[in-house]
C-alpha cells in the first residue's frame, strides 16, 4: 500500500510536535514494507524558524537518527491529481492551509481511488474553532482525532462513525532509555513556552518546587520571550534553546526526573489528552510528574506510571521523594515503560491506523500488520 502524507514540516520540529509522532509512524510503515511519501509547502514557517536561527546544523541530528525519511516540498501550483495517482491512502494534517485540504478533498469526491484522511492533533477546534470549519471537509472518508475529548467535537460537528481516537504514542525506536547508564542529575524539562497559556503553571509546578527542594533545573525550547527568560533567572534555572526533538532520549538520560505541565487547554476544554511528551519522557525511562491532568480515558496508571502533583506543595513532596528514594524512581520507570510497550507505542498506531483504512476501504494487507 502507498500511504501519502501532507504535514506542515517532516524535516523541522521547531515548535512543531506533531513532527515527533509522523516521524515514528512513517518509519514504522516502511519497516512493514507499505510505501510512503510525506509532502510539506515550500517555505514552511516551523523549517524556516529552524534555519534561521540554527541553519542547515539545525537538521543534523534529523537526519543522523531517521536516515530512511525524506520528504517532498510543494508550492501551490502542484499538480495534486499527478502527485497522489497510485496513492492508496492520503492523510492530511490540519495544519496545511486551506486550499490545499479542499483540493485533495475534490479529488476523492471527483473520484479519486485513495482513502483520504483529515488529521487534527492540536485544540484549535475548542479554541478557535472558525480555524478548523473553514477547512472543507466534504471530500474525506473520515478524521483522525488525537483523543476522545476532540472526537466529541467533530461528531458534534455530524461525522457520527467517521472520526477515529487516534492518540500520539512514542517512536521506540528511538526513544528507548540508555544502553547504558550514567550519572543522572537534577531535573529537565523540554517544551515550548508558547503564548502564555501556561506560565502561571509552570511557576508553581515547576520553577519554584525545583528552587525549593534544591533540584537543578534545566529547560529546553523556544518561544521564550523576554519576559519568561527573566523569570527562569530568577528561579536559577538554566536555559538552553532548542533541543531537536531526536536528541531528547540523551537528554533525558542525564537526570533523574521531569515534569509534564499540560496546557489550559488540555486541562479544561480537551481534558484527557497528553501531550506527546509524557509518552517519550515514559518510553525514555524517566521518572515523570505531572501537574493536574485528567488521563479520562485510561491510558495510563496514574500514581503508577508516573506522579501526579495537585497543588504546589504535592508537587515539592514528590520532588523530594524522587531525590530521595532511587527504589521509587526505578519502579516507576519499569511501570512506565510496560506502559508504553504494551499500548503506547508508533507501532500500536500503526495497527490501528492500517485497521481504519481497512474499515474505510483502502487495500490493506492485513499480513503487514504486526
Amino acid at each position: 500500500m502507498k500511504v501519502a502524507y501532507f504535514t506542515h514540516s517532516l524535516a523541522s520540529c521547531w515548535n512543531h510536535g506533531n513532527a515527533h509522532f509522523l516521524r515514528g509512524v512513517l518509519r514504522e510503515l516502511r519497516g512493514r514494507g507499505h510505501a510512503v511519501a510525506a509532502y510539506e509547502p515550500e517555505g514552511s514557517w516551523s523549517l524556516e524558524n529552524l534555519l534561521k536561527d540554527h541553519g542547515e546544523a539545525g537538521l543534523e541530528a534529523y537526519h543522523r537518527l531517521y536516515p530512511d525519511l525524506s520528504s517532498r516540498t510543494f508550492t501551490p501550483d502542484v499538480d495534486l491529481g499527478a502527485m497522489l495517482a497510485d496513492a492508496d491512502a492520503v492523510i492530511v494534517h490540519e495544519w496545511n492551509e486551506p486550499w490545499l485540504v479542499a483540493t485533495i478533498g475534490r479529488l476523492r469526491s471527483k473520484g479519486a481511488s485513495f482513502t483520504l484522511l483529515f488529521h487534527d492533533t492540536h485544540h484549535r477546534a475548542v479554541s478557535d474553532p472558525r480555524a478548523i470549519r473553514q477547512f472543507d471537509l466534504d471530500g474525506y472518508d473520515g478524521v483522525l482525532a488525537f483523543g476522545e475529548t476532540l472526537a466529541e467535537v467533530y461528531r458534534s460537528w455530524g461525522w457520527g462513525n467517521r472520526v477515529h481516537v487516534w492518540h500520539e504514542a512514542a517512536d521506540t525506536r528511538l526513544f528507548h532509555p540508555p544502553q547504558e547508564e550514567t550519572e543522572r542529575r537534577g531535573l529537565v524539562w523540554i517544551g515550548n513556552w508558547g503564548d502564555d497559556e501556561r506560565s502561571a503553571e509552570l511557576e508553581s509546578f515547576l520553577f519554584r518546587p525545583a528552587q525549593t527542594v534544591g533540584l537543578p533545573l534545566e529547560i529546553y525550547g523556544v518561544r521564550y520571550p523576554e519576559h519568561a527568560l527573566s523569570m527562569l533567572t530568577s528561579y536559577g534555572v538554566t536555559y538552553r534553546g532548542w533541543l531537536p526533538n531526536a536528541r531528547a532520549p540523551e537528554i533525558f538520560a542525564q537526570h533523574l526526573a521531569t515534569v509534564h505541565v499540560p496546557r489550559r487547554f488540555y486541562v479544561d476544554l480537551l481534558p484527557g489528552i497528553p501531550t506527546i511528551r509524557v509518552f517519550e519522557a515514559l518510553a525514555c525511562g524517566i521518572p515523570l510528574v505531572s501537574a493536574p491532568w485528567r488521563d479520562s480515558e485510561n491510558l495510563f496508571n496514574p500514581g503508577t506510571d508516573y506522579l501526579v502533583a495537585q497543588d504546589e506543595a504535592q508537587m515539592e513532596r514528590h520532588l523530594i521523594a524522587l531525590k530521595n528514594d532511587p527504589e521509587l524512581r526505578a519502579a516507576l520507570v519499569i511501570n512506565g515503560l510496560t506502559a508504553i510497550r504494551s499500548r503506547h507505542s508508533c507501532s500500536h498506531r500503526v495497527d490501528q491506523l492500517l485497521a481504519i483504512l481497512a474499515a474505510h476501504g483502502a487495500p490493506v494487507s492485513m499480513e503487514m500488520t504486526a
